[in-house]
Formats: C-alpha cells, sequence, structure tokens
C-alpha cells in the first residue's frame, strides 16, 4: 500500500478537517500521515486526538496516522498533498462583513464570495495564499493543492500568483447539490427512485458560485427541455414566504428549493449550478428585502448562526458513534485517490483557464468539469451558457480580475473600484464611499 503525505492548512477546523479524515478511512488505496497545521495550536491538538479516535474506530490505526506541525514550514516539508479550508480571520468579523453593509440597504445571503462581504473577506484571505504558496514553493513544489476556502475563485488564483508553477484547484460541493436535485427531477418524471447525483451528466460553466449546467443527461435522454417545459408552469415559482419564514424559525439558514437557479432557466436560458443562496448575490434581482429573498424560499443566513456556530465547534465533543464513517457527498479524498493513480474522476473543477470556459479570459480561475487521473487534471471544454448569462459572469469576472490586482498590490483606491462595480453595490457612490472606508477599518484581518 503506497503511503502518502496530507498537510492539513486549518487543521484545526471542526468541520472540513473532521470529514476529510473520516472519509479517509473508507478508502484502501492508500496510507497516509496527515499533518494538522493551524495558528490556533490548540484546535489542532484537539484534532489530533479526535483523528486518532476516527482511525481507531474505524479500523485504519495501522495505515493512517496524524501529527500536529507548529509552523507552516514544518506542516508543509515533504507533502503529497496540501488541503486548505481557513477562517480568514476572526469569526466575529463576518459580523460586519454583513451587517454594515444592511445599514445601505445591501442584503448579502452568505457574504464570504461576493458583494461587500466577499470583496473584503478576499482582502483578508489573498495575502494569506499568497504566503501559502510561497511556502509550498519552499517545502512541496510538487505537491497538488485542494482549495476549500472562499472566496473560492480569488483564493485560487492568489496561489497561483504565489507560485507559479503550483497544481492546485478549488474543490466546491454546491454544483453536487444541483445534480441532486436534477436527479430528485427525473425520478418525480419518471416515477422512480431517484438516481445517484453521479449518474447525471451535466455540462458546467462560470465562475465559483455563479456557475451554470449548459446540459444535463440521464441515460441519454437530454434532461434540458424538460426542465424547460417546467418552469414555465407561475406554480414552480408560487410564493415560498412561509416556507421561509419556517425556515428561519427552524434555524434551516441552508434550504433552498432551487428556485432561483429554476428562475435563471425560465428567464435567461441557463440552469444555475449553485445554491440559491449564492447565485443570488451576483445579481440585484433577489436581494431587495427579506421579504423579496422569502418569496424564492431561501434566507440569509444571520451572523448570530456563524457566531453561536464557532463556539460550538470549538467546545464540541465527539462521540464514537458521531466518528464512524459513513460515505459523504464530499469528494477531498476522491481527489487524491485520482492524482495518486487509483482512479479516473470527471467532477467540477476550479483552475486558471487555458480555452475550457470559452467566453472567459485565459488565466482568470474558471469552473467547469474536468477529468482527474495519475498527476494530471485535464479540463473539458464547457458548452456556453446563453448571451445573457455570459454577459452576467464577465462583469463578475471583471471585478474579480480588480480586485485581486488591488488587493496584491495593496491600492485601496483599485479595490474601491471593484467594490463599486459590484452589482450589489446599489447605492449613491458618497454613500459606496462611506461604507467602503468603514469596511476596510471594520473587517480588516485580524486574529
Amino acid at each position: 500500500m503506497e503511503r502518502i503525505r496530507v498537510c492539513i492548512i486549518g487543521g484545526g477546523s471542526r468541520l472540513w478537517a473532521i470529514q476529510f479524515l473520516k472519509d479517509l478511512t473508507l478508502q484502501d488505496k492508500l496510507g497516509s500521515h496527515v499533518v494538522l497545521y493551524d495558528i490556533d495550536n490548540h484546535a489542532s491538538k484537539n484534532n489530533e486526538a479526535v483523528a486518532n479516535e476516527i482511525f481507531r474506530i474505524n479500523g485504519k490505526s495501522d495505515v493512517l496516522s496524524v501529527s500536529v506541525a507548529s509552523t507552516l514550514d514544518e506542516g508543509l516539508k515533504g507533502a503529497d498533498f496540501v488541503i486548505i479550508a481557513i477562517e480568514p480571520g476572526l469569526t466575529e468579523i463576518r459580523k460586519y462583513d454583513l451587517e454594515l453593509p444592511e445599514e445601505y440597504g445591501i442584503l448579502q445571503s452568505v457574504g464570504d464570495t461576493t458583494g461587500p462581504g466577499g470583496l473584503m473577506r478576499a482582502r483578508r484571505a489573498i495575502p494569506l495564499f499568497v504566503d501559502f504558496a510561497r511556502a509550498i514553493e519552499r517545502n512541496c513544489p510538487d505537491a497538488w493543492v485542494i482549495n476549500y476556502t472562499n472566496p473560492m475563485t480569488l483564493c485560487t488564483a492568489a496561489l497561483y500568483k504565489g507560485f507559479a508553477g503550483i497544481k492546485a484547484l478549488g474543490c466546491c460541493h454546491e454544483v453536487f447539490h444541483t445534480e441532486s436535485y436534477i436527479a430528485s427531477f427525473i425520478a418525480e418524471k419518471r416515477g422512480i427512485a431517484a438516481p445517484d447525483r453521479r449518474e447525471i451528466d451535466i455540462d458546467v460553466s462560470g465562475l465559483n458560485h455563479f456557475t451554470f449546467v449548459t446540459r444535463a443527461r440521464y441515460e441519454g435522454e437530454d434532461v434540458i427541455p424538460l426542465l424547460k417545459e417546467y418552469v414555465r408552469d407561475d406554480i414552480v415559482f408560487s410564493d415560498r414566504t412561509e416556507v421561509a419564514k419556517n425556515r428561519v424559525k427552524d434555524g434551516k439558514w441552508f434550504d433552498s428549493d432551487h428556485l432561483v437557479a429554476l428562475r435563471f432557466l425560465r428567464d435567461f436560458s441557463t440552469l444555475g449550478a449553485a445554491g440559491d443562496r449564492h447565485l443570488a448575490e451576483f445579481v440585484p434581482f433577489f436581494l431587495n428585502s427579506d421579504e423579496s429573498i422569502w418569496r424564492y424560499g431561501f434566507v440569509r443566513t444571520p451572523y448570530s448562526y456563524r457566531a453561536a456556530e464557532d463556539i460550538r465547534k470549538k467546545n464540541k465533543i465527539y462521540t464514537s458513534k458521531e466518528l464512524i464513517a459513513e460515505p459523504s457527498d464530499e469528494e477531498g479524498v476522491d481527489i487524491i485517490l485520482s492524482l495518486a493513480g487509483e482512479r479516473v474522476l470527471k467532477t467540477n473543477i476550479n483552475i486558471p483557464n487555458i480555452g475550457q470556459v470559452r467566453y472567459l479570459k485565459k488565466g482568470h480561475v474558471v469552473e467547469s468539469n474536468g477529468y482527474i487521473s495519475a498527476n494530471s487534471i485535464v479540463p473539458i471544454v464547457s458548452t456556453n451558457p446563453s448571451l445573457s448569462i455570459q454577459s452576467m459572469v464577465q462583469r463578475i469576472e471583471a471585478e474579480q480580475d480588480i480586485a485581486l490586482e488591488a488587493i496584491l498590490e495593496n491600492d485601496m483606491d483599485k479595490l474601491f473600484e471593484a467594490f463599486i462595480l459590484d452589482p450589489l453595490v446599489n447605492i449613491p457612490i458618497d454613500k459606496a464611499h462611506e461604507l467602503f472606508e468603514r469596511m476596510l477599518t471594520s473587517c480588516a484581518l485580524r486574529y
């Protein structure tokens, strides 16, 4: 059994790191030593104990091991694979990402990818990712790097800015939910059990969280005409306010009915391929008020939830039952197995554009499908979405280009250009300047 070394940057995470460790026990192809690195060394040590329990409970202590690194260079030394899943700065900063724009009438449902909150998070994250890339170049230049951190497009781009020869990709599960939705749609139409999402052959194109399905097939049948017929019925878009209110009451902040994704299909001829909470933030159509949001059945994730979750996760004590590994829908381990030559995986990936998304600039990090195999990622040329969708995505691409350049140069005047270009910043320019200056101070990186 081949043995590999995996470094997790953000090794104190009680979400991505723990799930990855459980997923790792479900395969028998690779032995692994996992190194946990986090600026919160105490959190990494807590996860080390949890990891040893995961390996023991799932019968893999003989082939899987774990340690904690006290420095980034120590963690990366000799790594074959690097996983990055961090929170750039204190969780409390997200309060200002979300609530300062709200004072100016700008609503955000997530606030970690685009909009004012997404830009400020990028400002905190990009310098960190440049440093990560340079450390990877020093310590493990041939390692494959899998990034889970948002804003994924800009964080992944920063890795390539820090080390041009890096082998990095962004991994996002939003498309998986769309595949699952299409599977359930097919099941209802055919009167069958829902197929596995992996049986749905979809073509995706765009930028992370603003990605679109340009083709969908199941058992050779084109599903898009069926979906287009479905969305012509007004009842599909019936008011979901009561559903949304119940979601607020029950704290179901991540649930949606894919109505925003379907609205893109109805009005712009291309189905959204991300969750409604993310898709809505790239356009000014849906986030006018909570009432207008709720009619589509999704809700804004409040800072209060983020703060409570941060405390809950830090104080979490796992039971043995919770550490028993069961198949998840995440693909981090599948990607590693594929890059190690154990299988070929076709999935959505975020990497620099070499022509796979023809309406976006070469070099810009884009999301489309690709084949992952032994030490190789080969992107698949995607089908173009409608011209209207292309135009919307190109506007976001321009904003991201300006933001990346501005943050790398520490040029806040240039960053304001990206800020005012964002579709959600639909306020008078003097008010935009005021908000921007307040956010520069309140949303700055700190631990």
